[in-house]
């Protein structure tokens, strides 16, 4: 579908009749800076504004689509080949579009993500729940993304994005837990035992200890839920 050639013959078309850009906008609703760019082949019209501005124009919708007047004996041959090319025209609308939506999806959930790591503080369970959430909406985009995929390529795509966007969470999470001595966030539970402040994580514990005003974390390796004395004396 030539946009060009579509353009410079709704103009012919207006001007034989007589009609200036804003008479036309004015009979099909729309601005006259859409009719210009018609005109001027930087889009087409909408599929639903065929008809009525063919029948302003006097033409038909197969030439309009042609771009140019046809002759009765290469009407149906105009006919079939515009069905086609509206077609791909509509399939390549609707695949730009998505990929907008996708690219949106992607970019917000990422921003969303990790965003979250700076507007909550890290007590709060609302800076994981806002990651998680982030993480399902870069996913949907980032699927999106790869949907001229098959279906396992898609799959296998799709896990490895999220144990790499989880990983790098979880990375990042234990080193602000190390050098900025924070509550690491993803957490299973938190325990108060006395002065001590027990963070149970899915791959490590951390120990809060309290002295006077300071606060003092220490990570240590993932092991079994420590005892009552464990942690009262964990700290000593």
């Amino acid at each position: 579908m030539n946009q060009e050639k579509i353009g410079r013959f709704i103009a012919e078309c207006r001007k034989e009749k007589n009609l200036t850009q804003q008479e036309v906008a004015l009979e099909l609703g729309v601005t006259d800076r859409s009719v210009s760019n018609w005109e001027n082949g930087k889009n087409m019209p909408d599929l639903s504004l065929f008809k009525p501005l063919c029948e302003i124009l006097g033409i038909t919708i197969n030439e309009l689509l042609s771009g140019e007047k046809i002759e009765k004996e290469k009407y149906q041959e105009k006919f079939e080949e515009n069905i086609v090319n509206t077609i791909e025209y509509t399939n390549k609308k609707i695949a730009k579009k998505n990929r907008l939506i996708s690219e949106i999806l992607l970019f917000f959930g990422l921003v969303l993500i990790f965003n979250a790591f700076s507007i909550f503080p890290s007590e709060s369970s609302w800076g994981s729940i806002y990651s998680v959430i982030g993480v399902v909406i870069s996913l949907l985009g980032f699927t999106m993304i790869n949907r001229k995929h098959s279906f396992n390529v898609r799959l296998l795509l799709s896990l490895f994005y999220v144990v790499l966007i989880m990983g790098l969470l979880l990375v990042l999470d234990y080193s602000n837990v190390k050098l900025n001595k924070e509550a690491p966030r993803f957490r299973i539970m938190t325990t108060t035992i006395g002065d001590v402040i027990y963070y149970d994580t899915p791959f490590y514990d951390v120990y809060r200890c309290y002295e006077g005003e300071e606060k003092e974390y220490w990570v240590v390796k993932k092991n079994s839920k420590p005892t009552l004395n464990q942690l009262l004396n964990y700290c000593e």
